[in-house]
Parts: structure tokens; C-alpha cells; sequence
């Protein structure tokens, strides 16, 4: 599964990244990497961008770029003292 397909409130894994060129390069950047947990936190009213939580931040993507991330169902998060811890 993608990104894109991901529920709000869902823990997702992620395992690959796909793309091309600075696309591929900026969801790099930003912290997309394979083994990531990412958590979406909420869409906007029709959808497209998405927030998500992954490494100590949020992060808003277009439902466009979440489909060159395929991911798979995470582990739940348990939040502490404001920070995410995974169990």
C-alpha cells in the first residue's frame, strides 16, 4: 500500500521510497526513509494535503507525493511527556 491510501489516526511503516529526481530527493531530505513510523494526523476538508508525524515532526504532503511512498501497518504510539514512543 501507499501513503496516500493511509487512514487519519493510522500508524504506517515505511519501506520504500519511490520517484524520481527532486521529488524523491526532497521526501529523502525530509525524513522519508525506509523504517520510518509515520503517523497521519490529519487531512485537510477534501483530502489533499495530509499532515503526518514522523521523527519528532509534522510534515504536510500532497496525497500526490504520499503515492511514491509505499508503507505498511506500524506499530501503535504512545505518547509521553510529549514525545512518541513506539511499542
Amino acid at each position: 500500500m501507499t501513503l496516500d491510501q493511509g487512514k487519519v489516526g493510522q500508524v504506517y511503516t515505511v519501506t520504500r521510497v519511490g520517484g524520481q529526481g527532486a521529488a524523491r530527493r526532497r521526501l529523502l531530505d525530509f525524513g522519508v526513509l525506509p523504517g520510518t513510523v509515520v503517523e497521519i494526523i490529519r487531512a485537510a476538508p477534501l483530502g489533499d494535503p495530509v499532515e503526518l508525524r514522523l521523527r519528532g515532526y509534522t510534515l504536510t504532503l500532497r496525497r500526490a507525493d504520499g503515492a511514491q511512498v509505499t508503507v505498511e501497518p506500524g506499530r501503535q504510539l504512545r505518547r509521553e511527556e510529549g514525545r512518541d514512543w513506539i511499542w
